[in-house]
Protein backbone atom coordinates (compact mmCIF):
# COMPACT_ATOMS: atom_id res chain seq x y z
CA UNK A 1 0.00 0.00 0.00
CA UNK A 2 1.13 3.40 -0.82
CA UNK A 3 2.24 5.91 1.89
CA UNK A 4 0.22 8.56 2.13
CA UNK A 5 1.60 11.96 2.21
CA UNK A 6 0.93 15.52 2.76
CA UNK A 7 3.77 17.72 0.96
CA UNK A 8 4.30 21.30 2.08
CA UNK A 9 6.95 23.08 0.53
CA UNK A 10 6.69 26.76 -1.84
CA UNK A 11 10.08 27.01 -3.71
CA UNK A 12 12.04 25.86 -6.39
CA UNK A 13 14.18 24.04 -3.93
CA UNK A 14 11.49 21.66 -3.18
CA UNK A 15 10.52 20.42 -6.35
CA UNK A 16 12.63 17.61 -6.92
CA UNK A 17 11.37 16.43 -3.97
CA UNK A 18 7.75 16.64 -4.84
CA UNK A 19 8.49 15.04 -8.15
CA UNK A 20 10.12 12.47 -7.19
CA UNK A 21 7.80 11.44 -4.34
CA UNK A 22 5.37 11.68 -7.17
CA UNK A 23 6.65 9.64 -9.55
CA UNK A 24 6.92 6.42 -6.97
CA UNK A 25 4.60 3.81 -7.12
CA UNK A 26 4.81 3.47 -2.92
CA UNK A 27 4.03 6.96 -2.14
CA UNK A 28 0.85 8.94 -2.80
CA UNK A 29 0.87 12.56 -2.32
CA UNK A 30 -2.89 13.53 -1.04
CA UNK A 31 -2.65 17.22 -1.24
CA UNK A 32 0.28 19.73 -1.15
CA UNK A 33 0.58 22.70 1.33
CA UNK A 34 2.29 25.87 -0.07
CA UNK A 35 2.16 29.77 0.40
CA UNK A 36 -0.25 31.26 -0.79
CA UNK A 37 0.26 33.54 -4.12
CA UNK A 38 2.39 36.44 -3.51
CA UNK A 39 3.53 39.73 -5.23
CA UNK A 40 7.26 37.91 -7.00
CA UNK A 41 10.39 39.62 -9.18
CA UNK A 42 11.24 42.50 -10.47
CA UNK A 43 7.53 43.29 -11.48
CA UNK A 44 5.79 42.66 -8.11
CA UNK A 45 3.03 40.61 -9.98
CA UNK A 46 0.90 38.16 -8.01
CA UNK A 47 2.21 34.50 -8.76
CA UNK A 48 1.67 31.20 -7.18
CA UNK A 49 4.63 29.58 -5.52
CA UNK A 50 6.84 26.96 -8.13
CA UNK A 51 5.90 23.98 -5.37
CA UNK A 52 1.74 25.05 -6.43
CA UNK A 53 2.45 25.09 -10.45
CA UNK A 54 4.23 21.99 -10.07
CA UNK A 55 1.26 20.36 -8.15
CA UNK A 56 -1.93 21.84 -9.68
CA UNK A 57 -0.26 20.38 -12.95
CA UNK A 58 0.11 17.24 -11.23
CA UNK A 59 -3.43 17.37 -10.67
CA UNK A 60 -3.29 17.28 -6.79
CA UNK A 61 -5.14 19.48 -4.55
CA UNK A 62 -3.32 22.32 -3.14
CA UNK A 63 -4.48 23.93 0.41
CA UNK A 64 -2.48 27.78 0.69
CA UNK A 65 -3.67 28.99 4.31
CA UNK A 66 -2.50 32.30 5.02
CA UNK A 67 -1.64 30.73 8.79
CA UNK A 68 -1.32 27.46 9.00
CA UNK A 69 -1.69 27.56 13.11
CA UNK A 70 -5.50 28.55 12.39
CA UNK A 71 -8.25 25.92 13.16
CA UNK A 72 -9.47 25.00 9.53
CA UNK A 73 -5.76 23.80 8.70
CA UNK A 74 -5.93 21.26 11.96
CA UNK A 75 -9.38 20.19 10.57
CA UNK A 76 -7.78 19.77 7.07
CA UNK A 77 -5.12 17.50 8.45
CA UNK A 78 -7.71 15.67 10.35
CA UNK A 79 -9.24 14.81 7.11
CA UNK A 80 -6.95 13.88 5.24
CA UNK A 81 -4.86 11.81 8.18
CA UNK A 82 -1.86 11.32 6.14
CA UNK A 83 0.77 8.82 7.51
CA UNK A 84 3.24 11.60 6.70
CA UNK A 85 4.09 15.01 5.92
CA UNK A 86 6.98 16.10 3.91
CA UNK A 87 8.07 19.42 4.64
CA UNK A 88 11.14 21.36 2.09
CA UNK A 89 11.17 25.77 2.72
CA UNK A 90 7.60 25.46 3.18
CA UNK A 91 7.78 29.02 5.05
CA UNK A 92 6.00 28.72 8.49
CA UNK A 93 6.55 27.50 11.69
CA UNK A 94 4.54 24.30 12.03
CA UNK A 95 2.46 24.69 15.77
CA UNK A 96 2.74 21.14 18.23
CA UNK A 97 -1.07 20.49 17.36
CA UNK A 98 -0.43 19.56 13.96
CA UNK A 99 2.88 18.22 14.68
CA UNK A 100 1.22 15.30 16.29
CA UNK A 101 -1.22 14.12 13.39
CA UNK A 102 1.12 11.89 11.19
CA UNK A 103 2.34 8.37 12.42
CA UNK A 104 5.39 9.18 10.86
CA UNK A 105 5.83 12.75 12.07
CA UNK A 106 6.86 15.30 10.03
CA UNK A 107 9.96 15.10 7.73
CA UNK A 108 11.93 17.91 6.81
CA UNK A 109 14.59 18.29 3.86
CA UNK A 110 17.20 20.69 5.18
CA UNK A 111 20.30 22.45 3.24
CA UNK A 112 23.08 21.71 5.43
CA UNK A 113 24.84 18.61 7.84
CA UNK A 114 22.74 19.90 11.25
CA UNK A 115 23.50 21.08 13.04
CA UNK A 116 25.32 23.46 11.40
CA UNK A 117 23.69 25.96 9.87
CA UNK A 118 19.92 26.30 11.17
CA UNK A 119 17.74 28.74 9.88
CA UNK A 120 16.51 29.93 7.07
CA UNK A 121 19.44 31.18 4.49
CA UNK A 122 21.92 27.40 5.42
CA UNK A 123 23.33 27.64 1.62
CA UNK A 124 24.40 31.37 1.63
CA UNK A 125 26.01 31.27 5.40
CA UNK A 126 28.14 28.07 4.49
CA UNK A 127 29.46 29.65 1.00
CA UNK A 128 29.92 33.36 2.83
CA UNK A 129 31.72 31.51 5.26
CA UNK A 130 33.75 29.91 3.22
CA UNK A 131 32.68 26.29 4.40
CA UNK A 132 34.16 23.81 1.78
CA UNK A 133 31.46 20.71 2.78
CA UNK A 134 28.18 20.99 3.34
CA UNK A 135 25.49 18.69 2.32
CA UNK A 136 21.60 17.64 2.89
CA UNK A 137 19.82 16.52 6.29
CA UNK A 138 16.53 14.78 6.79
CA UNK A 139 15.27 15.19 10.12
CA UNK A 140 11.84 14.82 12.63
CA UNK A 141 10.26 18.43 12.97
CA UNK A 142 9.63 19.26 16.57
CA UNK A 143 9.07 22.82 17.80
CA UNK A 144 12.44 24.89 17.76
CA UNK A 145 13.70 26.02 14.16
CA UNK A 146 15.78 22.73 13.05
CA UNK A 147 16.48 21.12 16.27
CA UNK A 148 14.86 18.02 15.73
CA UNK A 149 16.37 14.56 15.04
CA UNK A 150 18.53 13.57 12.49
CA UNK A 151 17.41 10.95 10.16
CA UNK A 152 19.73 10.42 7.11
CA UNK A 153 22.82 13.10 6.13
CA UNK A 154 24.10 12.97 2.60
CA UNK A 155 27.54 15.29 1.96
CA UNK A 156 29.11 16.84 -0.66
CA UNK A 157 32.13 19.47 -1.38
CA UNK A 158 31.30 23.04 -2.74
CA UNK A 159 33.36 23.86 -5.58
CA UNK A 160 35.65 26.63 -5.18
CA UNK A 161 33.56 28.60 -7.30
CA UNK A 162 30.16 27.53 -6.66
CA UNK A 163 27.75 30.52 -6.13
CA UNK A 164 24.49 29.70 -4.02
CA UNK A 165 22.19 29.16 -7.37
CA UNK A 166 24.34 26.55 -8.52
CA UNK A 167 24.99 24.12 -4.97
CA UNK A 168 21.00 25.17 -4.03
CA UNK A 169 20.30 23.07 -6.87
CA UNK A 170 22.38 20.67 -6.65
CA UNK A 171 21.26 20.03 -3.17
CA UNK A 172 17.77 20.22 -4.08
CA UNK A 173 18.75 16.97 -6.64
CA UNK A 174 20.71 15.47 -4.05
CA UNK A 175 17.91 15.83 -1.37
CA UNK A 176 15.14 14.11 -3.38
CA UNK A 177 16.33 10.28 -3.29
CA UNK A 178 17.09 11.15 0.13
CA UNK A 179 13.66 12.40 1.34
CA UNK A 180 12.50 8.84 -0.67
CA UNK A 181 14.62 6.50 1.45
CA UNK A 182 14.03 8.30 4.92
CA UNK A 183 10.51 7.52 4.19
CA UNK A 184 10.71 4.45 3.25
CA UNK A 185 12.85 2.99 5.91
CA UNK A 186 11.05 5.21 8.67
CA UNK A 187 7.74 2.99 7.27
CA UNK A 188 10.10 -0.32 7.86
CA UNK A 189 11.25 0.58 11.29
CA UNK A 190 14.70 1.03 10.31
CA UNK A 191 15.57 4.22 11.30
CA UNK A 192 17.08 5.38 14.24
CA UNK A 193 16.93 9.22 14.94
CA UNK A 194 20.09 10.72 16.24
CA UNK A 195 19.26 13.83 18.80
CA UNK A 196 21.46 16.72 17.60
CA UNK A 197 24.23 18.09 19.62
CA UNK A 198 23.08 21.73 20.74
CA UNK A 199 26.65 22.65 21.51
CA UNK A 200 28.36 22.37 17.74
CA UNK A 201 25.15 24.18 16.07
CA UNK A 202 25.59 27.14 13.92
CA UNK A 203 22.90 29.61 12.78
CA UNK A 204 22.15 30.84 9.28
CA UNK A 205 20.11 33.57 10.05
CA UNK A 206 17.29 35.32 6.69
CA UNK A 207 19.14 37.46 4.39
CA UNK A 208 19.17 40.56 4.97
CA UNK A 209 19.78 44.09 2.70
CA UNK A 210 22.94 45.53 4.22
CA UNK A 211 24.49 41.72 4.66
CA UNK A 212 25.93 42.45 0.95
CA UNK A 213 27.89 44.96 2.04
CA UNK A 214 31.55 44.78 1.13
CA UNK A 215 34.28 45.10 3.97
CA UNK A 216 37.25 45.68 1.67
CA UNK A 217 39.28 44.83 5.08
CA UNK A 218 38.70 41.64 4.70
CA UNK A 219 41.36 39.16 2.27
CA UNK A 220 39.97 39.33 -0.85
CA UNK A 221 38.73 35.44 -0.77
CA UNK A 222 36.45 36.29 2.26
CA UNK A 223 34.85 39.46 0.15
CA UNK A 224 34.67 36.16 -2.77
CA UNK A 225 32.89 34.28 -0.53
CA UNK A 226 30.33 37.33 0.06
CA UNK A 227 30.03 37.23 -3.89
CA UNK A 228 29.24 33.91 -4.14
CA UNK A 229 26.82 33.41 -1.17
CA UNK A 230 25.03 36.11 -1.91
CA UNK A 231 23.46 35.79 -5.20
CA UNK A 232 20.84 36.27 -6.39
CA UNK A 233 20.07 38.39 -3.42
CA UNK A 234 21.31 40.95 -1.39
CA UNK A 235 24.33 40.35 -4.22
CA UNK A 236 28.03 41.63 -2.77
CA UNK A 237 27.67 45.96 -2.83
CA UNK A 238 29.58 48.61 -2.39
CA UNK A 239 29.87 52.53 -2.84
CA UNK A 240 31.14 54.76 -5.68
CA UNK A 241 31.16 58.33 -5.82
CA UNK A 242 28.16 58.30 -3.06
CA UNK A 243 26.19 55.44 -5.54
CA UNK A 244 25.60 51.61 -4.40
CA UNK A 245 26.61 49.60 -6.85
CA UNK A 246 26.36 45.35 -7.27
CA UNK A 247 30.18 44.20 -7.62
CA UNK A 248 31.28 40.28 -9.40
CA UNK A 249 35.01 39.03 -9.60
CA UNK A 250 37.48 36.82 -8.03
CA UNK A 251 40.61 37.21 -6.37
CA UNK A 252 43.74 38.35 -8.28
CA UNK A 253 46.03 35.87 -6.48
CA UNK A 254 48.83 37.12 -8.96
CA UNK A 255 48.10 41.20 -7.34
CA UNK A 256 49.87 42.25 -4.38
CA UNK A 257 48.96 45.64 -3.60
CA UNK A 258 50.18 48.37 -1.02
CA UNK A 259 47.18 50.86 -0.91
CA UNK A 260 44.84 51.46 1.34
CA UNK A 261 41.46 49.00 1.20
CA UNK A 262 38.77 49.67 -1.32
CA UNK A 263 41.19 51.66 -3.79
CA UNK A 264 41.18 50.97 -7.37
CA UNK A 265 43.71 49.88 -9.35
CA UNK A 266 43.35 50.77 -13.56
CA UNK A 267 43.83 47.29 -15.27
CA UNK A 268 47.22 48.34 -17.16
CA UNK A 269 48.93 49.23 -13.37
CA UNK A 270 47.74 45.98 -12.74
CA UNK A 271 49.20 44.02 -15.04
CA UNK A 272 45.77 42.33 -16.18
CA UNK A 273 41.86 42.97 -18.15
CA UNK A 274 40.20 43.56 -14.98
CA UNK A 275 39.55 46.11 -12.99
CA UNK A 276 41.82 45.88 -9.17
CA UNK A 277 40.55 46.72 -5.97
CA UNK A 278 42.69 46.22 -3.25
CA UNK A 279 41.53 44.13 -0.08
CA UNK A 280 42.50 43.44 3.39
CA UNK A 281 46.49 41.83 4.08
CA UNK A 282 47.60 42.81 0.73
CA UNK A 283 45.42 41.03 -1.39
CA UNK A 284 42.90 42.36 -4.31
CA UNK A 285 40.17 41.54 -5.78
CA UNK A 286 39.94 41.44 -9.75
CA UNK A 287 36.45 42.95 -10.68
CA UNK A 288 34.79 41.65 -13.83
CA UNK A 289 31.11 43.23 -13.81
CA UNK A 290 29.59 46.67 -11.88
CA UNK A 291 26.21 47.62 -11.58
CA UNK A 292 25.65 51.53 -10.33
CA UNK A 293 22.31 51.48 -9.06
CA UNK A 294 19.73 52.49 -11.85
CA UNK A 295 22.29 51.21 -14.70
CA UNK A 296 22.57 48.53 -16.14
CA UNK A 297 25.43 45.84 -15.36
CA UNK A 298 28.42 46.51 -17.28
CA UNK A 299 32.29 44.69 -17.44
CA UNK A 300 35.00 46.03 -15.67
CA UNK A 301 36.54 47.43 -17.92
CA UNK A 302 33.86 49.90 -19.45
CA UNK A 303 32.73 50.98 -15.42
CA UNK A 304 36.26 52.21 -15.70
CA UNK A 305 35.99 54.03 -19.01
CA UNK A 306 33.03 55.74 -18.37
CA UNK A 307 33.91 56.50 -14.86
CA UNK A 308 37.05 58.20 -16.34
CA UNK A 309 38.98 56.77 -12.70
CA UNK A 310 41.42 59.97 -11.24
CA UNK A 311 44.02 58.74 -8.31
CA UNK A 312 42.97 57.70 -5.41
CA UNK A 313 39.45 56.76 -6.49
CA UNK A 314 38.37 53.95 -4.07
CA UNK A 315 35.01 51.91 -3.34
CA UNK A 316 33.34 52.46 0.09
Amino acid sequence: MALRIIFCGTPAFALPSFRLLLAEPDFKIEAVLTQPDRPRGRGQEVSASPVKDAAVDAGIAVYQPEKIKAEPVAEFFRQVAPVAVVIIAYGQIIPKSLLAVPVLGWINLHASLLPKYRGAAPINWAIVNGERRTGVTTMQVEAGLDTGPILMKCETEIGPNEAAPQLAARLAEAGAPLVAETLRRLSRGEIRAELQDDSLATHAPILRKQDGRIDWSLPAQAIYNRIRGLQPWPGAFSTFRGKNCQIWGKPAREVRVAVPPGSLVPAADARRGDLVVACGDGTALGIELVQVEGRKRISAREFASGARLGPGEHFG
